[in-house]
């Protein structure tokens, strides 16, 4: 079911909880020790001489925890903790989710042993498992109105905090494109998959034989790539909930489905073209960084979560990168052709069940600080590196991916879905995936396994 170009979704609201988590853009490789002690850091300054925001004197004192399941903003969240808790008195501790934990294994841990955080950042399917049961009723927060476009409702209500956008596409090197053919490339002019694959032909005529890097990890395959099938949908995470709940009751044949066989399309030039073609399976995630910013390769699909990679591998902030779409045919009016997918990736959960009223409402005040002081939207976005989904935030990310992402959610140019899924979705067609990619199967027996899969599911 192909949809024609559309405006970006006004809202975002599931109903149907699943007991799942699903991995969404983090960063999930470095090109090099991100706790490096000397390593480098370059920190935006932050202007503090202006702070109208109005704290509650009767906070101070309060302690507040905050589960942070977002690795690479660990010490960001910890100096905006700080920073909040001269202003108001309140002490924020942010723990972090270690490694081989999952942020859903992790909170529900914490709720079984009887000391969940005040607050938690999930990933959104996280916050539709608990949001009822363990959640604080947010609906009426101040911030609500400013994130139009991005809060999740479980039967009416906001019990989540929609705390970045991430974005994913075809990542491209804009200079490596332009030296390898003597012109100037402007990515608005590709618009279709026959225009992309004439690209490919051209840079490989130009001396680049393999153009692309196609990550070979289970999250990116199963995750960040084959849930285009379900978010093209109708590019609304309603429509993405829609075709999944079609597949489960039997009533879309995968075999005759066009977003399945269009994807299918798309991931085989990438395929064809890929520089570990010869053995796609031992890809190195940072090796492809390297190769990205070193021009051996000029797309790789993926996320603005591996900006920092690229930039470890070499690459400046003031050097022009940017997203293609993930093109699926070659119908100019079919808005998957035209915009990327780009949603809230992680939520901040607030404890409902034990948190004392006092350590609430000191929650509840730190996430309003975070939108409405002018401190605090600039460490949102300068000191944590974030796409803000709220409208009042004026400051743009410096980071010439998450930028780019900036400029197309603003300019209509993405498309707001996110499909819910079980929690082992992208390990296990994460691996039948791999089996694609690696040519030891075929289309129909790809189909079959995901047939079987959701044939499997309650």
């Amino acid at each position: 079911m192909r949809r024609k170009v559309m405006t970006k979704v006004v809202s975002t609201g599931l109903v149907m909880v699943m007991a799942a988590t699903m991995l969404t853009g983090c960063r999930f490789g470095f090109a090099s020790d991100p706790d490096d002690p000397n390593e480098e850091e370059k920190e935006i300054p932050i202007d503090m001489s202006v702070d109208s925001f109005e704290y509650d004197p009767t906070l101070s004192g309060t302690n507040i925890t905050l589960l942070n399941s977002k690795a690479e903003i660990q010490v960001a969240l910890e100096k905006m903790g700080a920073e909040y808790e001269k202003k108001s008195g309140v002490h924020v501790e942010i723990m972090p989710v270690t490694d081989g934990d999952s942020p859903y294994t992790k909170v529900v841990s914490l709720y079984n042993s009887g000391t969940p955080p005040t607050a938690s950042i999930l990933d959104t399917t996280d916050v539709l498992a608990l949001a009822e049961e363990k959640a604080a009723d947010l609906t009426e927060e101040p911030w609500v109105k400013e994130a139009e476009g991005y809060v999740t409702e479980v039967n009416g209500k906001v019990y989540s905090f929609p705390l970045c956008i991430e974005g994913r596409g075809i990542i491209y090197n804009k200079a490596a494109i332009e030296e390898a053919l003597g012109e100037s490339f402007d990515a608005d002019s590709i618009t279709t998959q026959d225009e992309f694959v004439e690209l490919l032909d051209r840079l490989v005529d130009a001396g680049i034989k393999k153009p692309v890097s196609m990550a070979k990890e289970d999250w990116s395959l199963g995750a960040h790539q084959l849930q285009y099938i379900y978010e093209t949908y109708e590019g609304t995470s309603e429509g993405a909930q829609e075709v999944i709940e079609k597949i489960k009751a039997g009533k879309l044949d995968l075999s005759s489905y066009d977003r399945l066989s269009e994807f299918l399309d798309m991931f085989d030039i990438l395929k064809k073209y890929n520089v570990a073609k010869g053995d796609p399976l031992g890809a190195d995630y940072d090796e492809m960084a390297i190769d990205l910013a070193d021009g051996k390769t000029v797309f790789w699909f993926n996320g603005n979560w591996a900006w920092p990679n690229i930039s470890e591998a070499g690459a400046e902030e003031e050097d022009a990168y940017g997203f293609l779409p993930y093109f699926l045919n070659n119908d100019t009016d079919d808005f998957a052709n035209q915009q990327i997918q780009a949603s809230p990736s992680k939520q901040i959960m607030l404890d409902g069940q034990i948190a004392t009223e006092k350590e609430q409402k000191a929650a509840k005040e730190f996430l309003n600080w975070i939108v409405f002081s002018e401190i605090g939207q600039q460490m949102l976005v300068k000191t944590c590196n974030i796409i803000p989904p709220f409208q009042n935030n004026p400051y743009e990310p410096s980071d010439p991916l998450s930028a780019d992402i900036y400029a197309k959610v603003h300019e209509e140019k993405a498309f707001n879905a996110s499909a819910i899924v079980p929690n082992d979705h992208w390990a296990v067609l994460g691996a039948a995936m791999q089996k694609y990619l690696a040519d030891r199967s075929d289309r129909e027996e790809l189909t079959g396994s995901i047939q079987e899969y959701w044939d499997e599911q309650d």
